[in-house]
């Protein structure tokens, strides 16, 4: 199935996005978007971080994410397929208008309202419902429009009836998200979270945000209290933390994973912002994963 998905012309339309992401490292940043994913692993191994979560990823691996989860897929450096690929998924994508409030209400509704309500911390899907959903996830992209549709509500009905679902982000990671209430702070935040291992272009996101480079700085540092580059380094500490959290990883992997070019800057940046050396960071949690 993995070599048809390969070749297949996938569909986009206006309700779905269905894809399959192949990836060799360097492609996988830590990201987010204003999408719900089901994502499911057809190859590779490694590291899922969602939020504050972090384990280990195998084929099978399927998880539903909610809107503005910050997540990667971290692959083992070396293949253990022969395609030379380190990672494989297919992945659906989908907004919030293909199931309005309405529909929601509906009491036939009622599994696809919490499976919804679940993808907010986002969920590992398990045991049968795993099977039953993956088994849905392969046929997508090779049916048409309105029988995908119907195969969709299918899949959503069956995710939040399940009783196996596991949970990823903490409930105090929700309670902390960031949480924009200005659309121009959430196009800068969403940039940088998809950028972050790249030279900051000051240029391209000031034109992406409609303002002048030396307006956006202003701009920026006015409605958060801090700089714009300051901010970046937020964002790759945030990852780095959670890497920190797997001890197969080395300090200079997690801090070129991170985005930082060399591992005396990664340390520097670190200690400033939490307080002590990577090394210390994750002596804290040795043994509690």
């Amino acid at each position: 199935m993995t070599a048809l998905l390969e070749t297949r012309l996938l569909k986009e339309n206006e309700s779905f996005f269905i894809g399959v992401f192949q990836d060799n490292l360097e492609k996988s940043t830590w990201h987010y978007h204003n999408n719900f994913e089901i994502s499911f692993i057809t190859e590779g191994t490694g590291k899922r971080i969602v939020a504050d979560s972090i384990e280990e990823f195998q084929p099978g691996d399927l998880v539903f994410l909610g809107r503005n989860l910050p997540h990667v897929w971290i692959a083992d450096k070396e293949p253990r397929v022969f395609s030379n690929r380190t990672l494989e998924m297919v992945f659906l994508q989908f907004t919030s208008n293909v199931l309005s409030v309405q529909l929601l209400a509906l009491p036939e509704f009622k599994n696809v309202k919490k499976a919804m309500e679940l993808s907010e911390r986002g969920i590992q899907i398990v045991d049968q419902t795993l099977n039953e959903v993956s088994e849905i996830m392969l046929q997508l992209p090779y049916l048409k429009n309105f029988e995908r549709m119907v195969q969709f509500f299918r899949m959503m009905d069956i995710i939040g009836e399940s009783q196996s679902n596991i949970a990823l982000a903490s409930e105090d990671y929700l309670r902390k998200r960031f949480n924009p209430g200005n659309k121009r702070i959430a196009t800068i935040h969403e940039y940088l979270m998809n950028n972050y291992r790249e030279e900051v272009n000051l240029k391209a996101l000031a034109d992406l945000v409609n303002m002048a480079e030396g307006s956006l700085c202003r701009f920026f540092r006015e409605n958060t209290g801090t700089t714009l580059f300051e901010y970046l380094n937020q964002i790759k500490i945030e990852l780095a933390c959670n890497l920190l959290m797997d001890n197969e990883l080395s300090i200079i992997e997690i801090g070129f994973d991170s985005g930082f070019n060399n591992l005396s800057h990664f340390n520097k940046q670190f200690k400033r912002i939490i307080g002590m050396p990577p090394s210390q960071y994750r002596k804290q949690f040795k043994g509690l994963r």
